[in-house]
């Protein structure tokens, strides 16, 4: 099943309406991008370390993704990166957390379709797959 069976097809346009699309995209090939902090591999020991290793570890394994709360997302993620997140997309911090518990399992599923993290900067392939959801 494909990413995008898995979130209904174009469930990001249906998440956020008008411009906000790009700016959760941009958001979020931030946060799996982001080198500073480790990438994709930074963030899913960030979720691990937050006691959700079981969750995580699901997305990048080969078998079904577990689902994360919104709460969750926020513990993982702390409120600060929450907030600033919310603030660059331009939405309320419920609503990005929402979307991000909706849409990071299967984003990160896809870009470790191996069960293995890959190296390297993974920004731009998270992009390409994150622009898929636009229709």
């Amino acid at each position: 099943m494909s990413l995008l069976d898995d979130i209904g097809g174009g469930a990001l346009g249906s998440l956020v309406g008008g411009g906000k699309q790009a700016n959760l995209i941009d958001a979020l090939g931030g946060l799996l991008g982001n080198q500073q902090t480790g990438g994709l591999n930074g963030l899913v020991q960030q979720f691990a370390s937050k006691g959700l290793g079981d969750i995580v570890n699901s997305w990048v394994g080969t078998g079904p993704n577990k689902a994360i709360t919104s709460e969750q997302i926020e513990r993982a993620l702390g409120s600060d990166t929450v907030n600033q997140l919310a603030y660059k997309v331009g939405l309320p911090s419920d609503q990005l957390r929402s979307q991000l518990a909706t849409l990071l399992p299967g984003v990160i599923d896809k870009l470790t379709p191996n069960g293995q993290i890959p190296q390297g900067d993974i920004s731009t392939q998270a992009l390409s797959l994150l622009k898929g959801f636009i229709k």
